[in-house]
């Protein structure tokens, strides 16, 4: 066990120098002479290795990660059988390109998200690289089979950075400032944001007194927020005309948005309007999925199948890699040829890829297991702060995809975006990486390792909550 001079007991944080460490400093000043400053640094900290749920800095502090590579590595750092698939793939092919040479690790892999995915129907899969390039392409799938060019999103969205994707991504500072024109036959939906509803006026809105279900669940989430969803409808019936909507495109938990769950009954109701005017639901589980919510797929929360996925982040437990799936018959409506590229469904990726499902296949799911037990000790301790903090506006998110949303005043909302930022701070300088989010910029979220260790957790969520009251 480390005695802090502060008095915090710490057995996994150790930390030798003040964060930034002098190494960390004087790479980032190489970095602001040889890179374009246009990535930004959530924290000004350089590692040398992770594993698990800890990260090494290259000064030797020993820390907590709170952000998981932006929910990427579910299975934690360096997994070993991830690790162990990649060397062996990489002593075989490390690149032959799908289209010119391939291989069966692209198919196994599709075989293995057509299986995992909903749906009691012939499934198919599409192999890429990146988050946004699964948005994009679902896009193109999806206008092709339909014939129709308008794609409808939601406030608050993010789905990317290239040219769709940004289109379809709301918050425009930083993501889209500076880049326009943006893409054409985008419309944006008012997304069902409980917290700041304006149609429901607070009807649908979190109660903090409501229990937390045992499957890690608030109790608002099978609300159905009708006024919202007849804005929705009101949108597409006046602006749009629903003949002419090739696609609704949502996440069923917004990531960089804020960590905000579709009400089950109103993803329902979107459903059954899709299904009544020809219009597919896209599902973007880029940051959902891999048991983020405890569950493989977000989407198993909600009883309803979607006519396509986006996936990434945790499907390569570290390696660059993402997909499109869903039915067949609209995955083959591009011609052949139509959607592809170089490096799509890199083999080393894939390798990568099957061993994650092969974690998550393990011992009957256990680690889905382990991800509820962490969503309900995360949701019962935030919750918990929310009573006593009335800085704390909103606390929200399925399993142990958590967010706390700061408030200047409990009663007119106004976004605290500084004191956000100020508890990130504390947090990076006190050993545990956490990651701001939300269209205001004043959301905390918890996206851990979904391996952390009870240990782990609650030394890092001791963190957090000295922050809070810290910066208050």
């Amino acid at each position: 066990m480390i005695i802090r001079l502060d008095g915090i007991n710490r057995m996994h944080i150790n930390l030798k120098t003040k964060i930034p460490g002098p190494k960390s400093i004087a790479l980032m000043e190489e970095r602001k002479k040889h890179v374009a400053r246009g990535p930004f640094h959530s924290t000004p900290i350089f590692i040398e290795r992770a594993h698990g749920a800890k990260v090494w800095d290259v000064d030797g502090n020993t820390m907590l990660d709170f952000a998981s590579g932006i929910g990427v590595v579910n299975v934690g750092h360096t997994a070993p059988e991830v690790v162990a698939a990649i060397q062996d793939q990489a002593t075989k092919n490390i690149h032959s390109s799908i289209n010119v040479l391939a291989y069966d690790g692209y198919i196994n892999l599709s075989k293995k998200i057509n299986e995992a995915i909903p749906g009691d129907f012939a499934k198919k899969t599409f192999l890429c690289n990146s988050g946004a390039e699964a948005v994009e392409n679902a896009i193109k799938i999806a206008r092709s089979y339909t014939k129709r060019q308008a794609i409808i999103c939601f406030d608050h969205a993010y789905h990317g950075r290239t040219y769709m994707a940004m289109s379809l991504t709301s918050k425009v500072k930083f993501y889209k400032h500076t880049f326009a024109p943006f893409n054409p036959e985008v419309y944006r939906a008012q997304f069902p944001y409980q917290y700041r509803c304006p149609t429901c006026n607070g009807s649908c809105s979190q109660n903090s007194e409501k229990q937390t279900k045992p499957e890690g669940l608030r109790s608002d989430f099978n609300s159905d927020c009708s006024p919202c969803f007849q804005s929705f409808v009101n949108m597409v019936n006046g602006q749009i005309g629903a003949e002419n909507v090739a696609a609704v495109i949502i996440e069923p938990v917004l990531g960089e948005g804020g960590f905000l769950p579709v009400p089950k009954g109103y993803m329902k109701s979107l459903r059954k309007f899709c299904d009544e005017n020809g219009i597919l639901l896209i599902l973007d589980e880029i940051q959902s999925g891999f048991g983020r919510t405890g569950k493989m797929f977000a989407v198993e929360h909600y009883g309803i199948v979607p006519d396509l996925m986006t996936l990434a982040k945790g499907l390569g437990g570290g390696m660059p890699i993402a997909a499109v799936a869903g039915k067949a018959e609209i995955m083959d409506a591009p011609p052949e040829g139509g959607i592809g590229g170089t490096y799509c469904g890199n083999p080393v990726a894939c390798a990568a890829a099957l061993a994650v499902f092969d974690l998550f296949e393990k011992d009957k799911s256990s680690l889905l297991q382990h991800s509820v037990a962490i969503g309900n000790s995360i949701s019962a301790k935030i919750d918990q702060w929310k009573k006593s903090i009335p800085q704390i506006g909103d606390v929200r998110g399925l399993g142990p995809m958590q967010a706390i949303e700061f408030v200047k005043d409990p009663k007119t909302k106004e976004p605290n975006k500084e004191l956000a930022s100020k508890v990130a701070k504390y947090c990076y300088e006190n050993g545990v990486v956490t990651i701001t989010a939300g269209t205001f910029g004043n959301v905390i979220r918890v996206l851990v390792p979904l391996t952390i260790s009870e240990e782990e957790l609650e030394e890092g969520l001791k963190v957090i909550e000295d922050g809070i009251k810290a910066c208050l």
